[in-house]
């Protein structure tokens, strides 16, 4: 049966250029002295992940692309499916450590993949000898994966597909489900014909979708009039430029426990609010540094999982959502910050905040490949690309048990995603094993000193776990939070799109408290 990707899906692919390449990453470390004999040769590996190909469908299937993109592409059976073609591995350069890792991680995911083939790859590194918190011989496994195949729900669902929950390799999902019948690709008849229906019918299928959600769209008007439009005003950044190739990666880990704590000083925040307040006081202490603190709050795009509940992971594809929420690096306080934060994601989830970014799911749907294609690249390219928001910062909840590969236990888990123009910063925070992880993603002309914003992360989680709840303020906060956008409709740095920041990147700071801080670089 042909299977068409989904306009979501699809425009991962109209908006990949040689700067923006459009995949993400799982970064994944592990100790081989739990496996058979204490060690994991490189063909242990690849006979591991070949056992669990049929547990997802984006294995083995690859793109068939229309001419002009003319509609939508359509996923089809790989016929010269080779495991091996998909894998390869190296050894870190001496001396191994972080500094070492961070550079090997950020080249391989600045590479584009091959489209020719199904969209993921797994790149092995050995050697990781003085990682702190490492065991000395352990290895790591970068899993890339096209956007346009996963978001980041069913990403780690094909992740746990090939985990298991014992050195002894009993798979974590027991019973499979059915191997896709993809059939043959469509031949060039049949796609311009199925292309020419699908262009008959979007004009009425538009109208249809857009008569449905006006009830939605005439309400977050009128909500956004009534808040004074909540990130009508977005400081202008370094972050808010146009993005070069080389990107760059850094991270760093906190115990759930202690986020738990966190909340608890803050009543009714949730994990997702820890994290945001977190990003948004390190984003304040870094730009502080370098003399470019706005006044007005920076904003964050947050995705959001619409599959619900009930959703099925296992199901590759994106049904993704976002909502904008203004990380409040206008507020020196810790908890005061936490609260607002709070307060707003509050208020944003009863109003579905996420509605804008929904309507234009549901009306991209009905817009013919070709014009959607056009429209997706002009949009994202470096003169036109439009911004609303300054960074992405997106939370994927993982595992809370021990995961094994060929033996190997999974001890450090990172996630990595794409940038886009005007947004040159990524934090993905995955959690696994109660810890969860804060990784950074960013450019090297944007963010130089990535190490030293690493120790911003650090110092902005430790000043909320030393924070004293302050009663007074905290309800003062939670029935008037100070809004961003006032602030940002005065300010005289209300970014326009394509504008510049007026200040440069400035050198790294000197000295780290964590060995594994050094910066990165591809």
């Amino acid at each position: 049966m042909l299977k068409q990707l989904s306009a979501q899906d699809a425009q991962f692919l109209y908006t990949q250029t040689a700067n923006n390449l459009t995949h993400i990453m799982g970064v994944y470390i592990y100790d081989p002295s739990t496996a058979p004999g204490g060690f994991v040769r490189f063909k242990d590996i690849i006979a591991h992940v070949e056992s669990r190909v049929d547990t997802s469908p984006l294995f083995k299937r690859r793109l068939h692309r229309l001419p002009f993109d003319l509609d939508h592409p359509y996923w089809v059976e790989d016929e010269h499916f080779d495991i091996e073609a998909h894998m390869s591995h190296a050894r870190l350069p001496e001396p191994g450590d972080w500094r070492q890792f961070c550079i090997a991680v950020a080249r391989h995911f600045s590479k584009p993949m091959d489209m020719n083939r199904p969209l993921w790859d797994i790149y092995v590194i050995e050697g990781l000898d003085r990682i702190p918190g490492t065991p000395k011989g352990s290895f790591a496994m970068l899993h890339r994966v096209h956007h346009a195949a996963v978001d980041g729900a069913s990403g780690a669902h094909a992740f746990i597909a090939m985990s298991d929950i014992d050195p002894r390799g009993t798979p974590v999902i027991a019973d499979p489900p059915p191997p896709e019948d993809l059939g043959r690709a469509p031949s060039s008849a049949e796609t311009v014909t199925r292309a020419w229906g699908a262009s008959l019918q979007s004009p009425v299928k538009f109208m249809n979708a857009l008569m449905k959600i006006s009830p939605a769209i005439v309400s977050a008007a009128r909500k956004s009039m009534a808040d004074g439009g909540m990130t009508a005003g977005v400081p202008e950044t370094r972050f808010n430029v146009a993005v070069g190739p080389h990107k760059m990666f850094d991270g760093t880990s906190v115990a759930l426990a202690d986020v738990a704590e966190v909340r608890k000083k803050v009543p009714g925040a949730t994990v997702n609010d820890v994290v945001l307040t977190t990003v948004g006081g390190a984003l304040r202490k870094y730009l502080a540094k370098h003399k470019e603190l706005p006044k007005e709050s920076l904003v964050a795009v947050a995705p959001i999982n619409l599959r619900g509940k009930g959703g099925k992971a296992s199901t590759p594809g994106n049904q993704v959502s976002a909502m904008s929420v203004p990380v409040r690096t206008d507020i020196a306080d810790p908890l005061e910050r936490l609260a607002a934060i709070r307060d707003y994601t509050v208020e944003a989830k009863e109003a579905k905040a996420g509605v804008s970014a929904r309507i234009m799911t549901d009306l991209s749907q009905h817009i013919p490949g070709a014009t959607m294609a056009a429209v997706a690249r002009l949009l994202t390219s470096e003169r036109f690309a439009v911004r609303g928001t300054n960074l992405f910062i997106s939370n994927v909840p993982g595992a809370q048990v021990p995961l094994y590969l060929a033996g190997a236990k999974l001890v450090m888990q990172h996630g990595m995603a794409p940038l886009a123009n005007n947004m040159g910063l990524f934090v993905a925070t995955p959690s696994y094993n109660g810890r969860i992880a804060f990784s950074i993603i960013c450019e090297r002309q944007i963010m130089p000193d990535i190490a030293f914003f690493r120790e911003c992360i650090d110092d902005s989680f430790a000043e909320l776990m030393k924070a004293t709840p302050k009663p007074e303020k905290a309800k003062a906060a939670a029935a008037k939070p100070k809004g961003a956008p006032k602030a940002a409709r005065k300010s005289k740095t209300v970014s326009k799109p394509g504008a510049k920041p007026k200040a440069k990147p400035k050198p790294a700071a000197k000295g780290g408290k964590n060995p594994a801080s050094s910066s990165s670089r591809t």
